[in-house]
């Protein structure tokens, strides 16, 4: 089983300090961590695609290829590269880059995105928000693969016996697909026979369970083999020496960013109950000791049967030392007592 990390190079307001950490600060140690990933003998860094000014990272594959650029063996990951707003043919071509620069390590996790503002910020219509990702995945399919692509769709020009430059070295180039709790959307991963990623940052993990099954169902329609086909879990959650120290570093952090994203979205302010019953064993917020966390992700691999688990590490604004703190244990500890278990 796959253990990895992901961030948002998030550039949130410190909520003891005040302090707004910079873009340049945030990139360099978004650099640092996918460092200290590899090192601890973490198997996938992921850098979301945002274009707000509460993250840093609004160009994944760039800052990848910086990571790549100073690590041996870990996967690098968009997490997710919002396929919506995006060509088809730039990212296939960015993230062929990232897997040559990498050696064959780079992965694209395409998704709709849980935000809208790069829907208006290169010129698409939210109205179109299902037929753009469905048109655009089948594109990026087609591009990955060894034939000259003729191709004409709704949202894009046409091409006409095209092959894209350069290829990648991963023949071909691993595609995930991000969902939110979709069903149309898992339906469309497993047809197609890709890779899927569940978001679970609320809730009970276990309910996303009918989801993998739908999966397994889809991939089987598709003429696929879905024990063959990968299925990862991703969450927030904190790591540290105690569970005390997890709690007191994570929650404040945590809070202001979901409180904050609640104000835009209609949600009411998160409270300390609220997130206690997130830590607990059925919980989405895997918080706590090497110990506790490593427990919740065999649940998870127990009711989900996950082949790979990423931990969005910093959701908001938390000194970087008790990051880098968080991804050592994270690869020491609990990642090699989930193998064995599993």
């Amino acid at each position: 089983m796959e253990i990895g990390i992901s961030s948002f190079a998030e550039t949130t307001p410190d909520p003891a300090t005040g302090a707004v950490p910079s873009a340049h600060q945030r990139l360099l140690e978004v650099v640092e961590e996918a460092v200290v990933a590899d090192q601890v003998g973490l198997d996938v860094y992921g850098l979301g695609e945002h274009h707000r000014p509460d993250y840093a990272s609004s160009a994944p594959a760039v800052v990848l290829a910086a990571a790549a650029a100073r690590t041996q063996r870990i996967r690098l990951t968009s997490a997710v590269t919002v396929l919506s707003s995006e060509d088809p043919v730039r990212v296939y071509q960015q993230y062929a880059t990232l897997d040559l620069l990498s050696s064959g390590r780079a992965e694209v996790l395409a998704g709709r995105g849980s935000f809208i503002e790069s829907f208006p910020l290169f010129g698409y219509d939210l109205a179109d928000y299902d037929t753009l990702f469905t048109e655009k995945l089948d594109l990026l399919l087609a591009l990955r693969g060894e034939e000259p692509v003729t191709w004409t769709g709704k949202h894009r020009a046409a091409l006409d016996g095209v092959v894209v430059q350069p290829r990648a070295l991963q023949q071909p180039l691993p595609v995930w697909v991000g969902v939110g709790g979709n069903p149309e959307s898992v339906v469309r991963a497993g047809v197609r026979g890709l890779p899927l990623a569940l978001a679970i940052i609320g809730g009970q993990p276990e309910r996303f369970a009918p989801l993998v099954d739908l999966f397994h169902r889809a991939a089987v329609e598709g003429g696929h083999d879905p024990m063959r086909i990968p299925v990862a879990s991703h969450s927030h959650g904190f790591v540290a020496d105690t569970t005390q120290a997890a709690v007191e570093t994570f929650y404040g952090p945590y809070k202001q960013v979901m409180d904050t994203l609640g104000r835009e979205r209609g949600w009411p302010p998160l409270n300390r109950p609220q997130f206690e019953a997130g830590r607990t064993k059925r919980g989405a917020l895997f918080v706590g000791s090497p110990a506790e966390v490593t427990e919740k992700i065999l649940f998870n691999h127990e009711v989900l049967g996950i082949d790979r688990f990423m931990l969005h590490v910093s959701p908001g604004t938390m000194p970087h030392r008790d990051v880098l703190r968080a991804i050592e244990l994270l690869g020491t500890e609990v990642a090699p007592a989930v193998r064995a278990a599993t």
